[in-house]
């Protein structure tokens, strides 16, 4: 442990955003998941919703700088892609 005192309010602040950035990346996943659990089960209106809430929780994220615009445009091509193949 530090002993400098910014130091450890940096140490206690990362640990936070750590812990947020994981939740935020992990209810992505989710979401994905749920948009291709729906494709794969040929449910067409199950899949665009949850490609919609999928597109709206990476968008949040990229506005937290949680990821890269970049990688949030890639991953809403991918699952817009597979919605609507159905």
């Amino acid at each position: 442990m530090a002993n400098i005192k910014s130091q450890m309010k940096r140490i206690k602040t990362n640990e936070k955003a750590r812990q947020r950035n994981k939740a935020v990346k992990s209810e992505i996943k989710t979401a994905i998941r749920r948009t291709r659990e729906a494709v794969a089960a040929g449910d067409a209106e199950k899949a665009t919703t949850a490609a919609r809430a999928a597109g709206r929780k990476l968008d949040k994220a990229v506005s937290k700088g949680v990821i890269h615009a970049n990688q949030a445009a890639n991953r809403k091509s991918a699952i817009a892609k597979k919605a609507a193949a159905l």
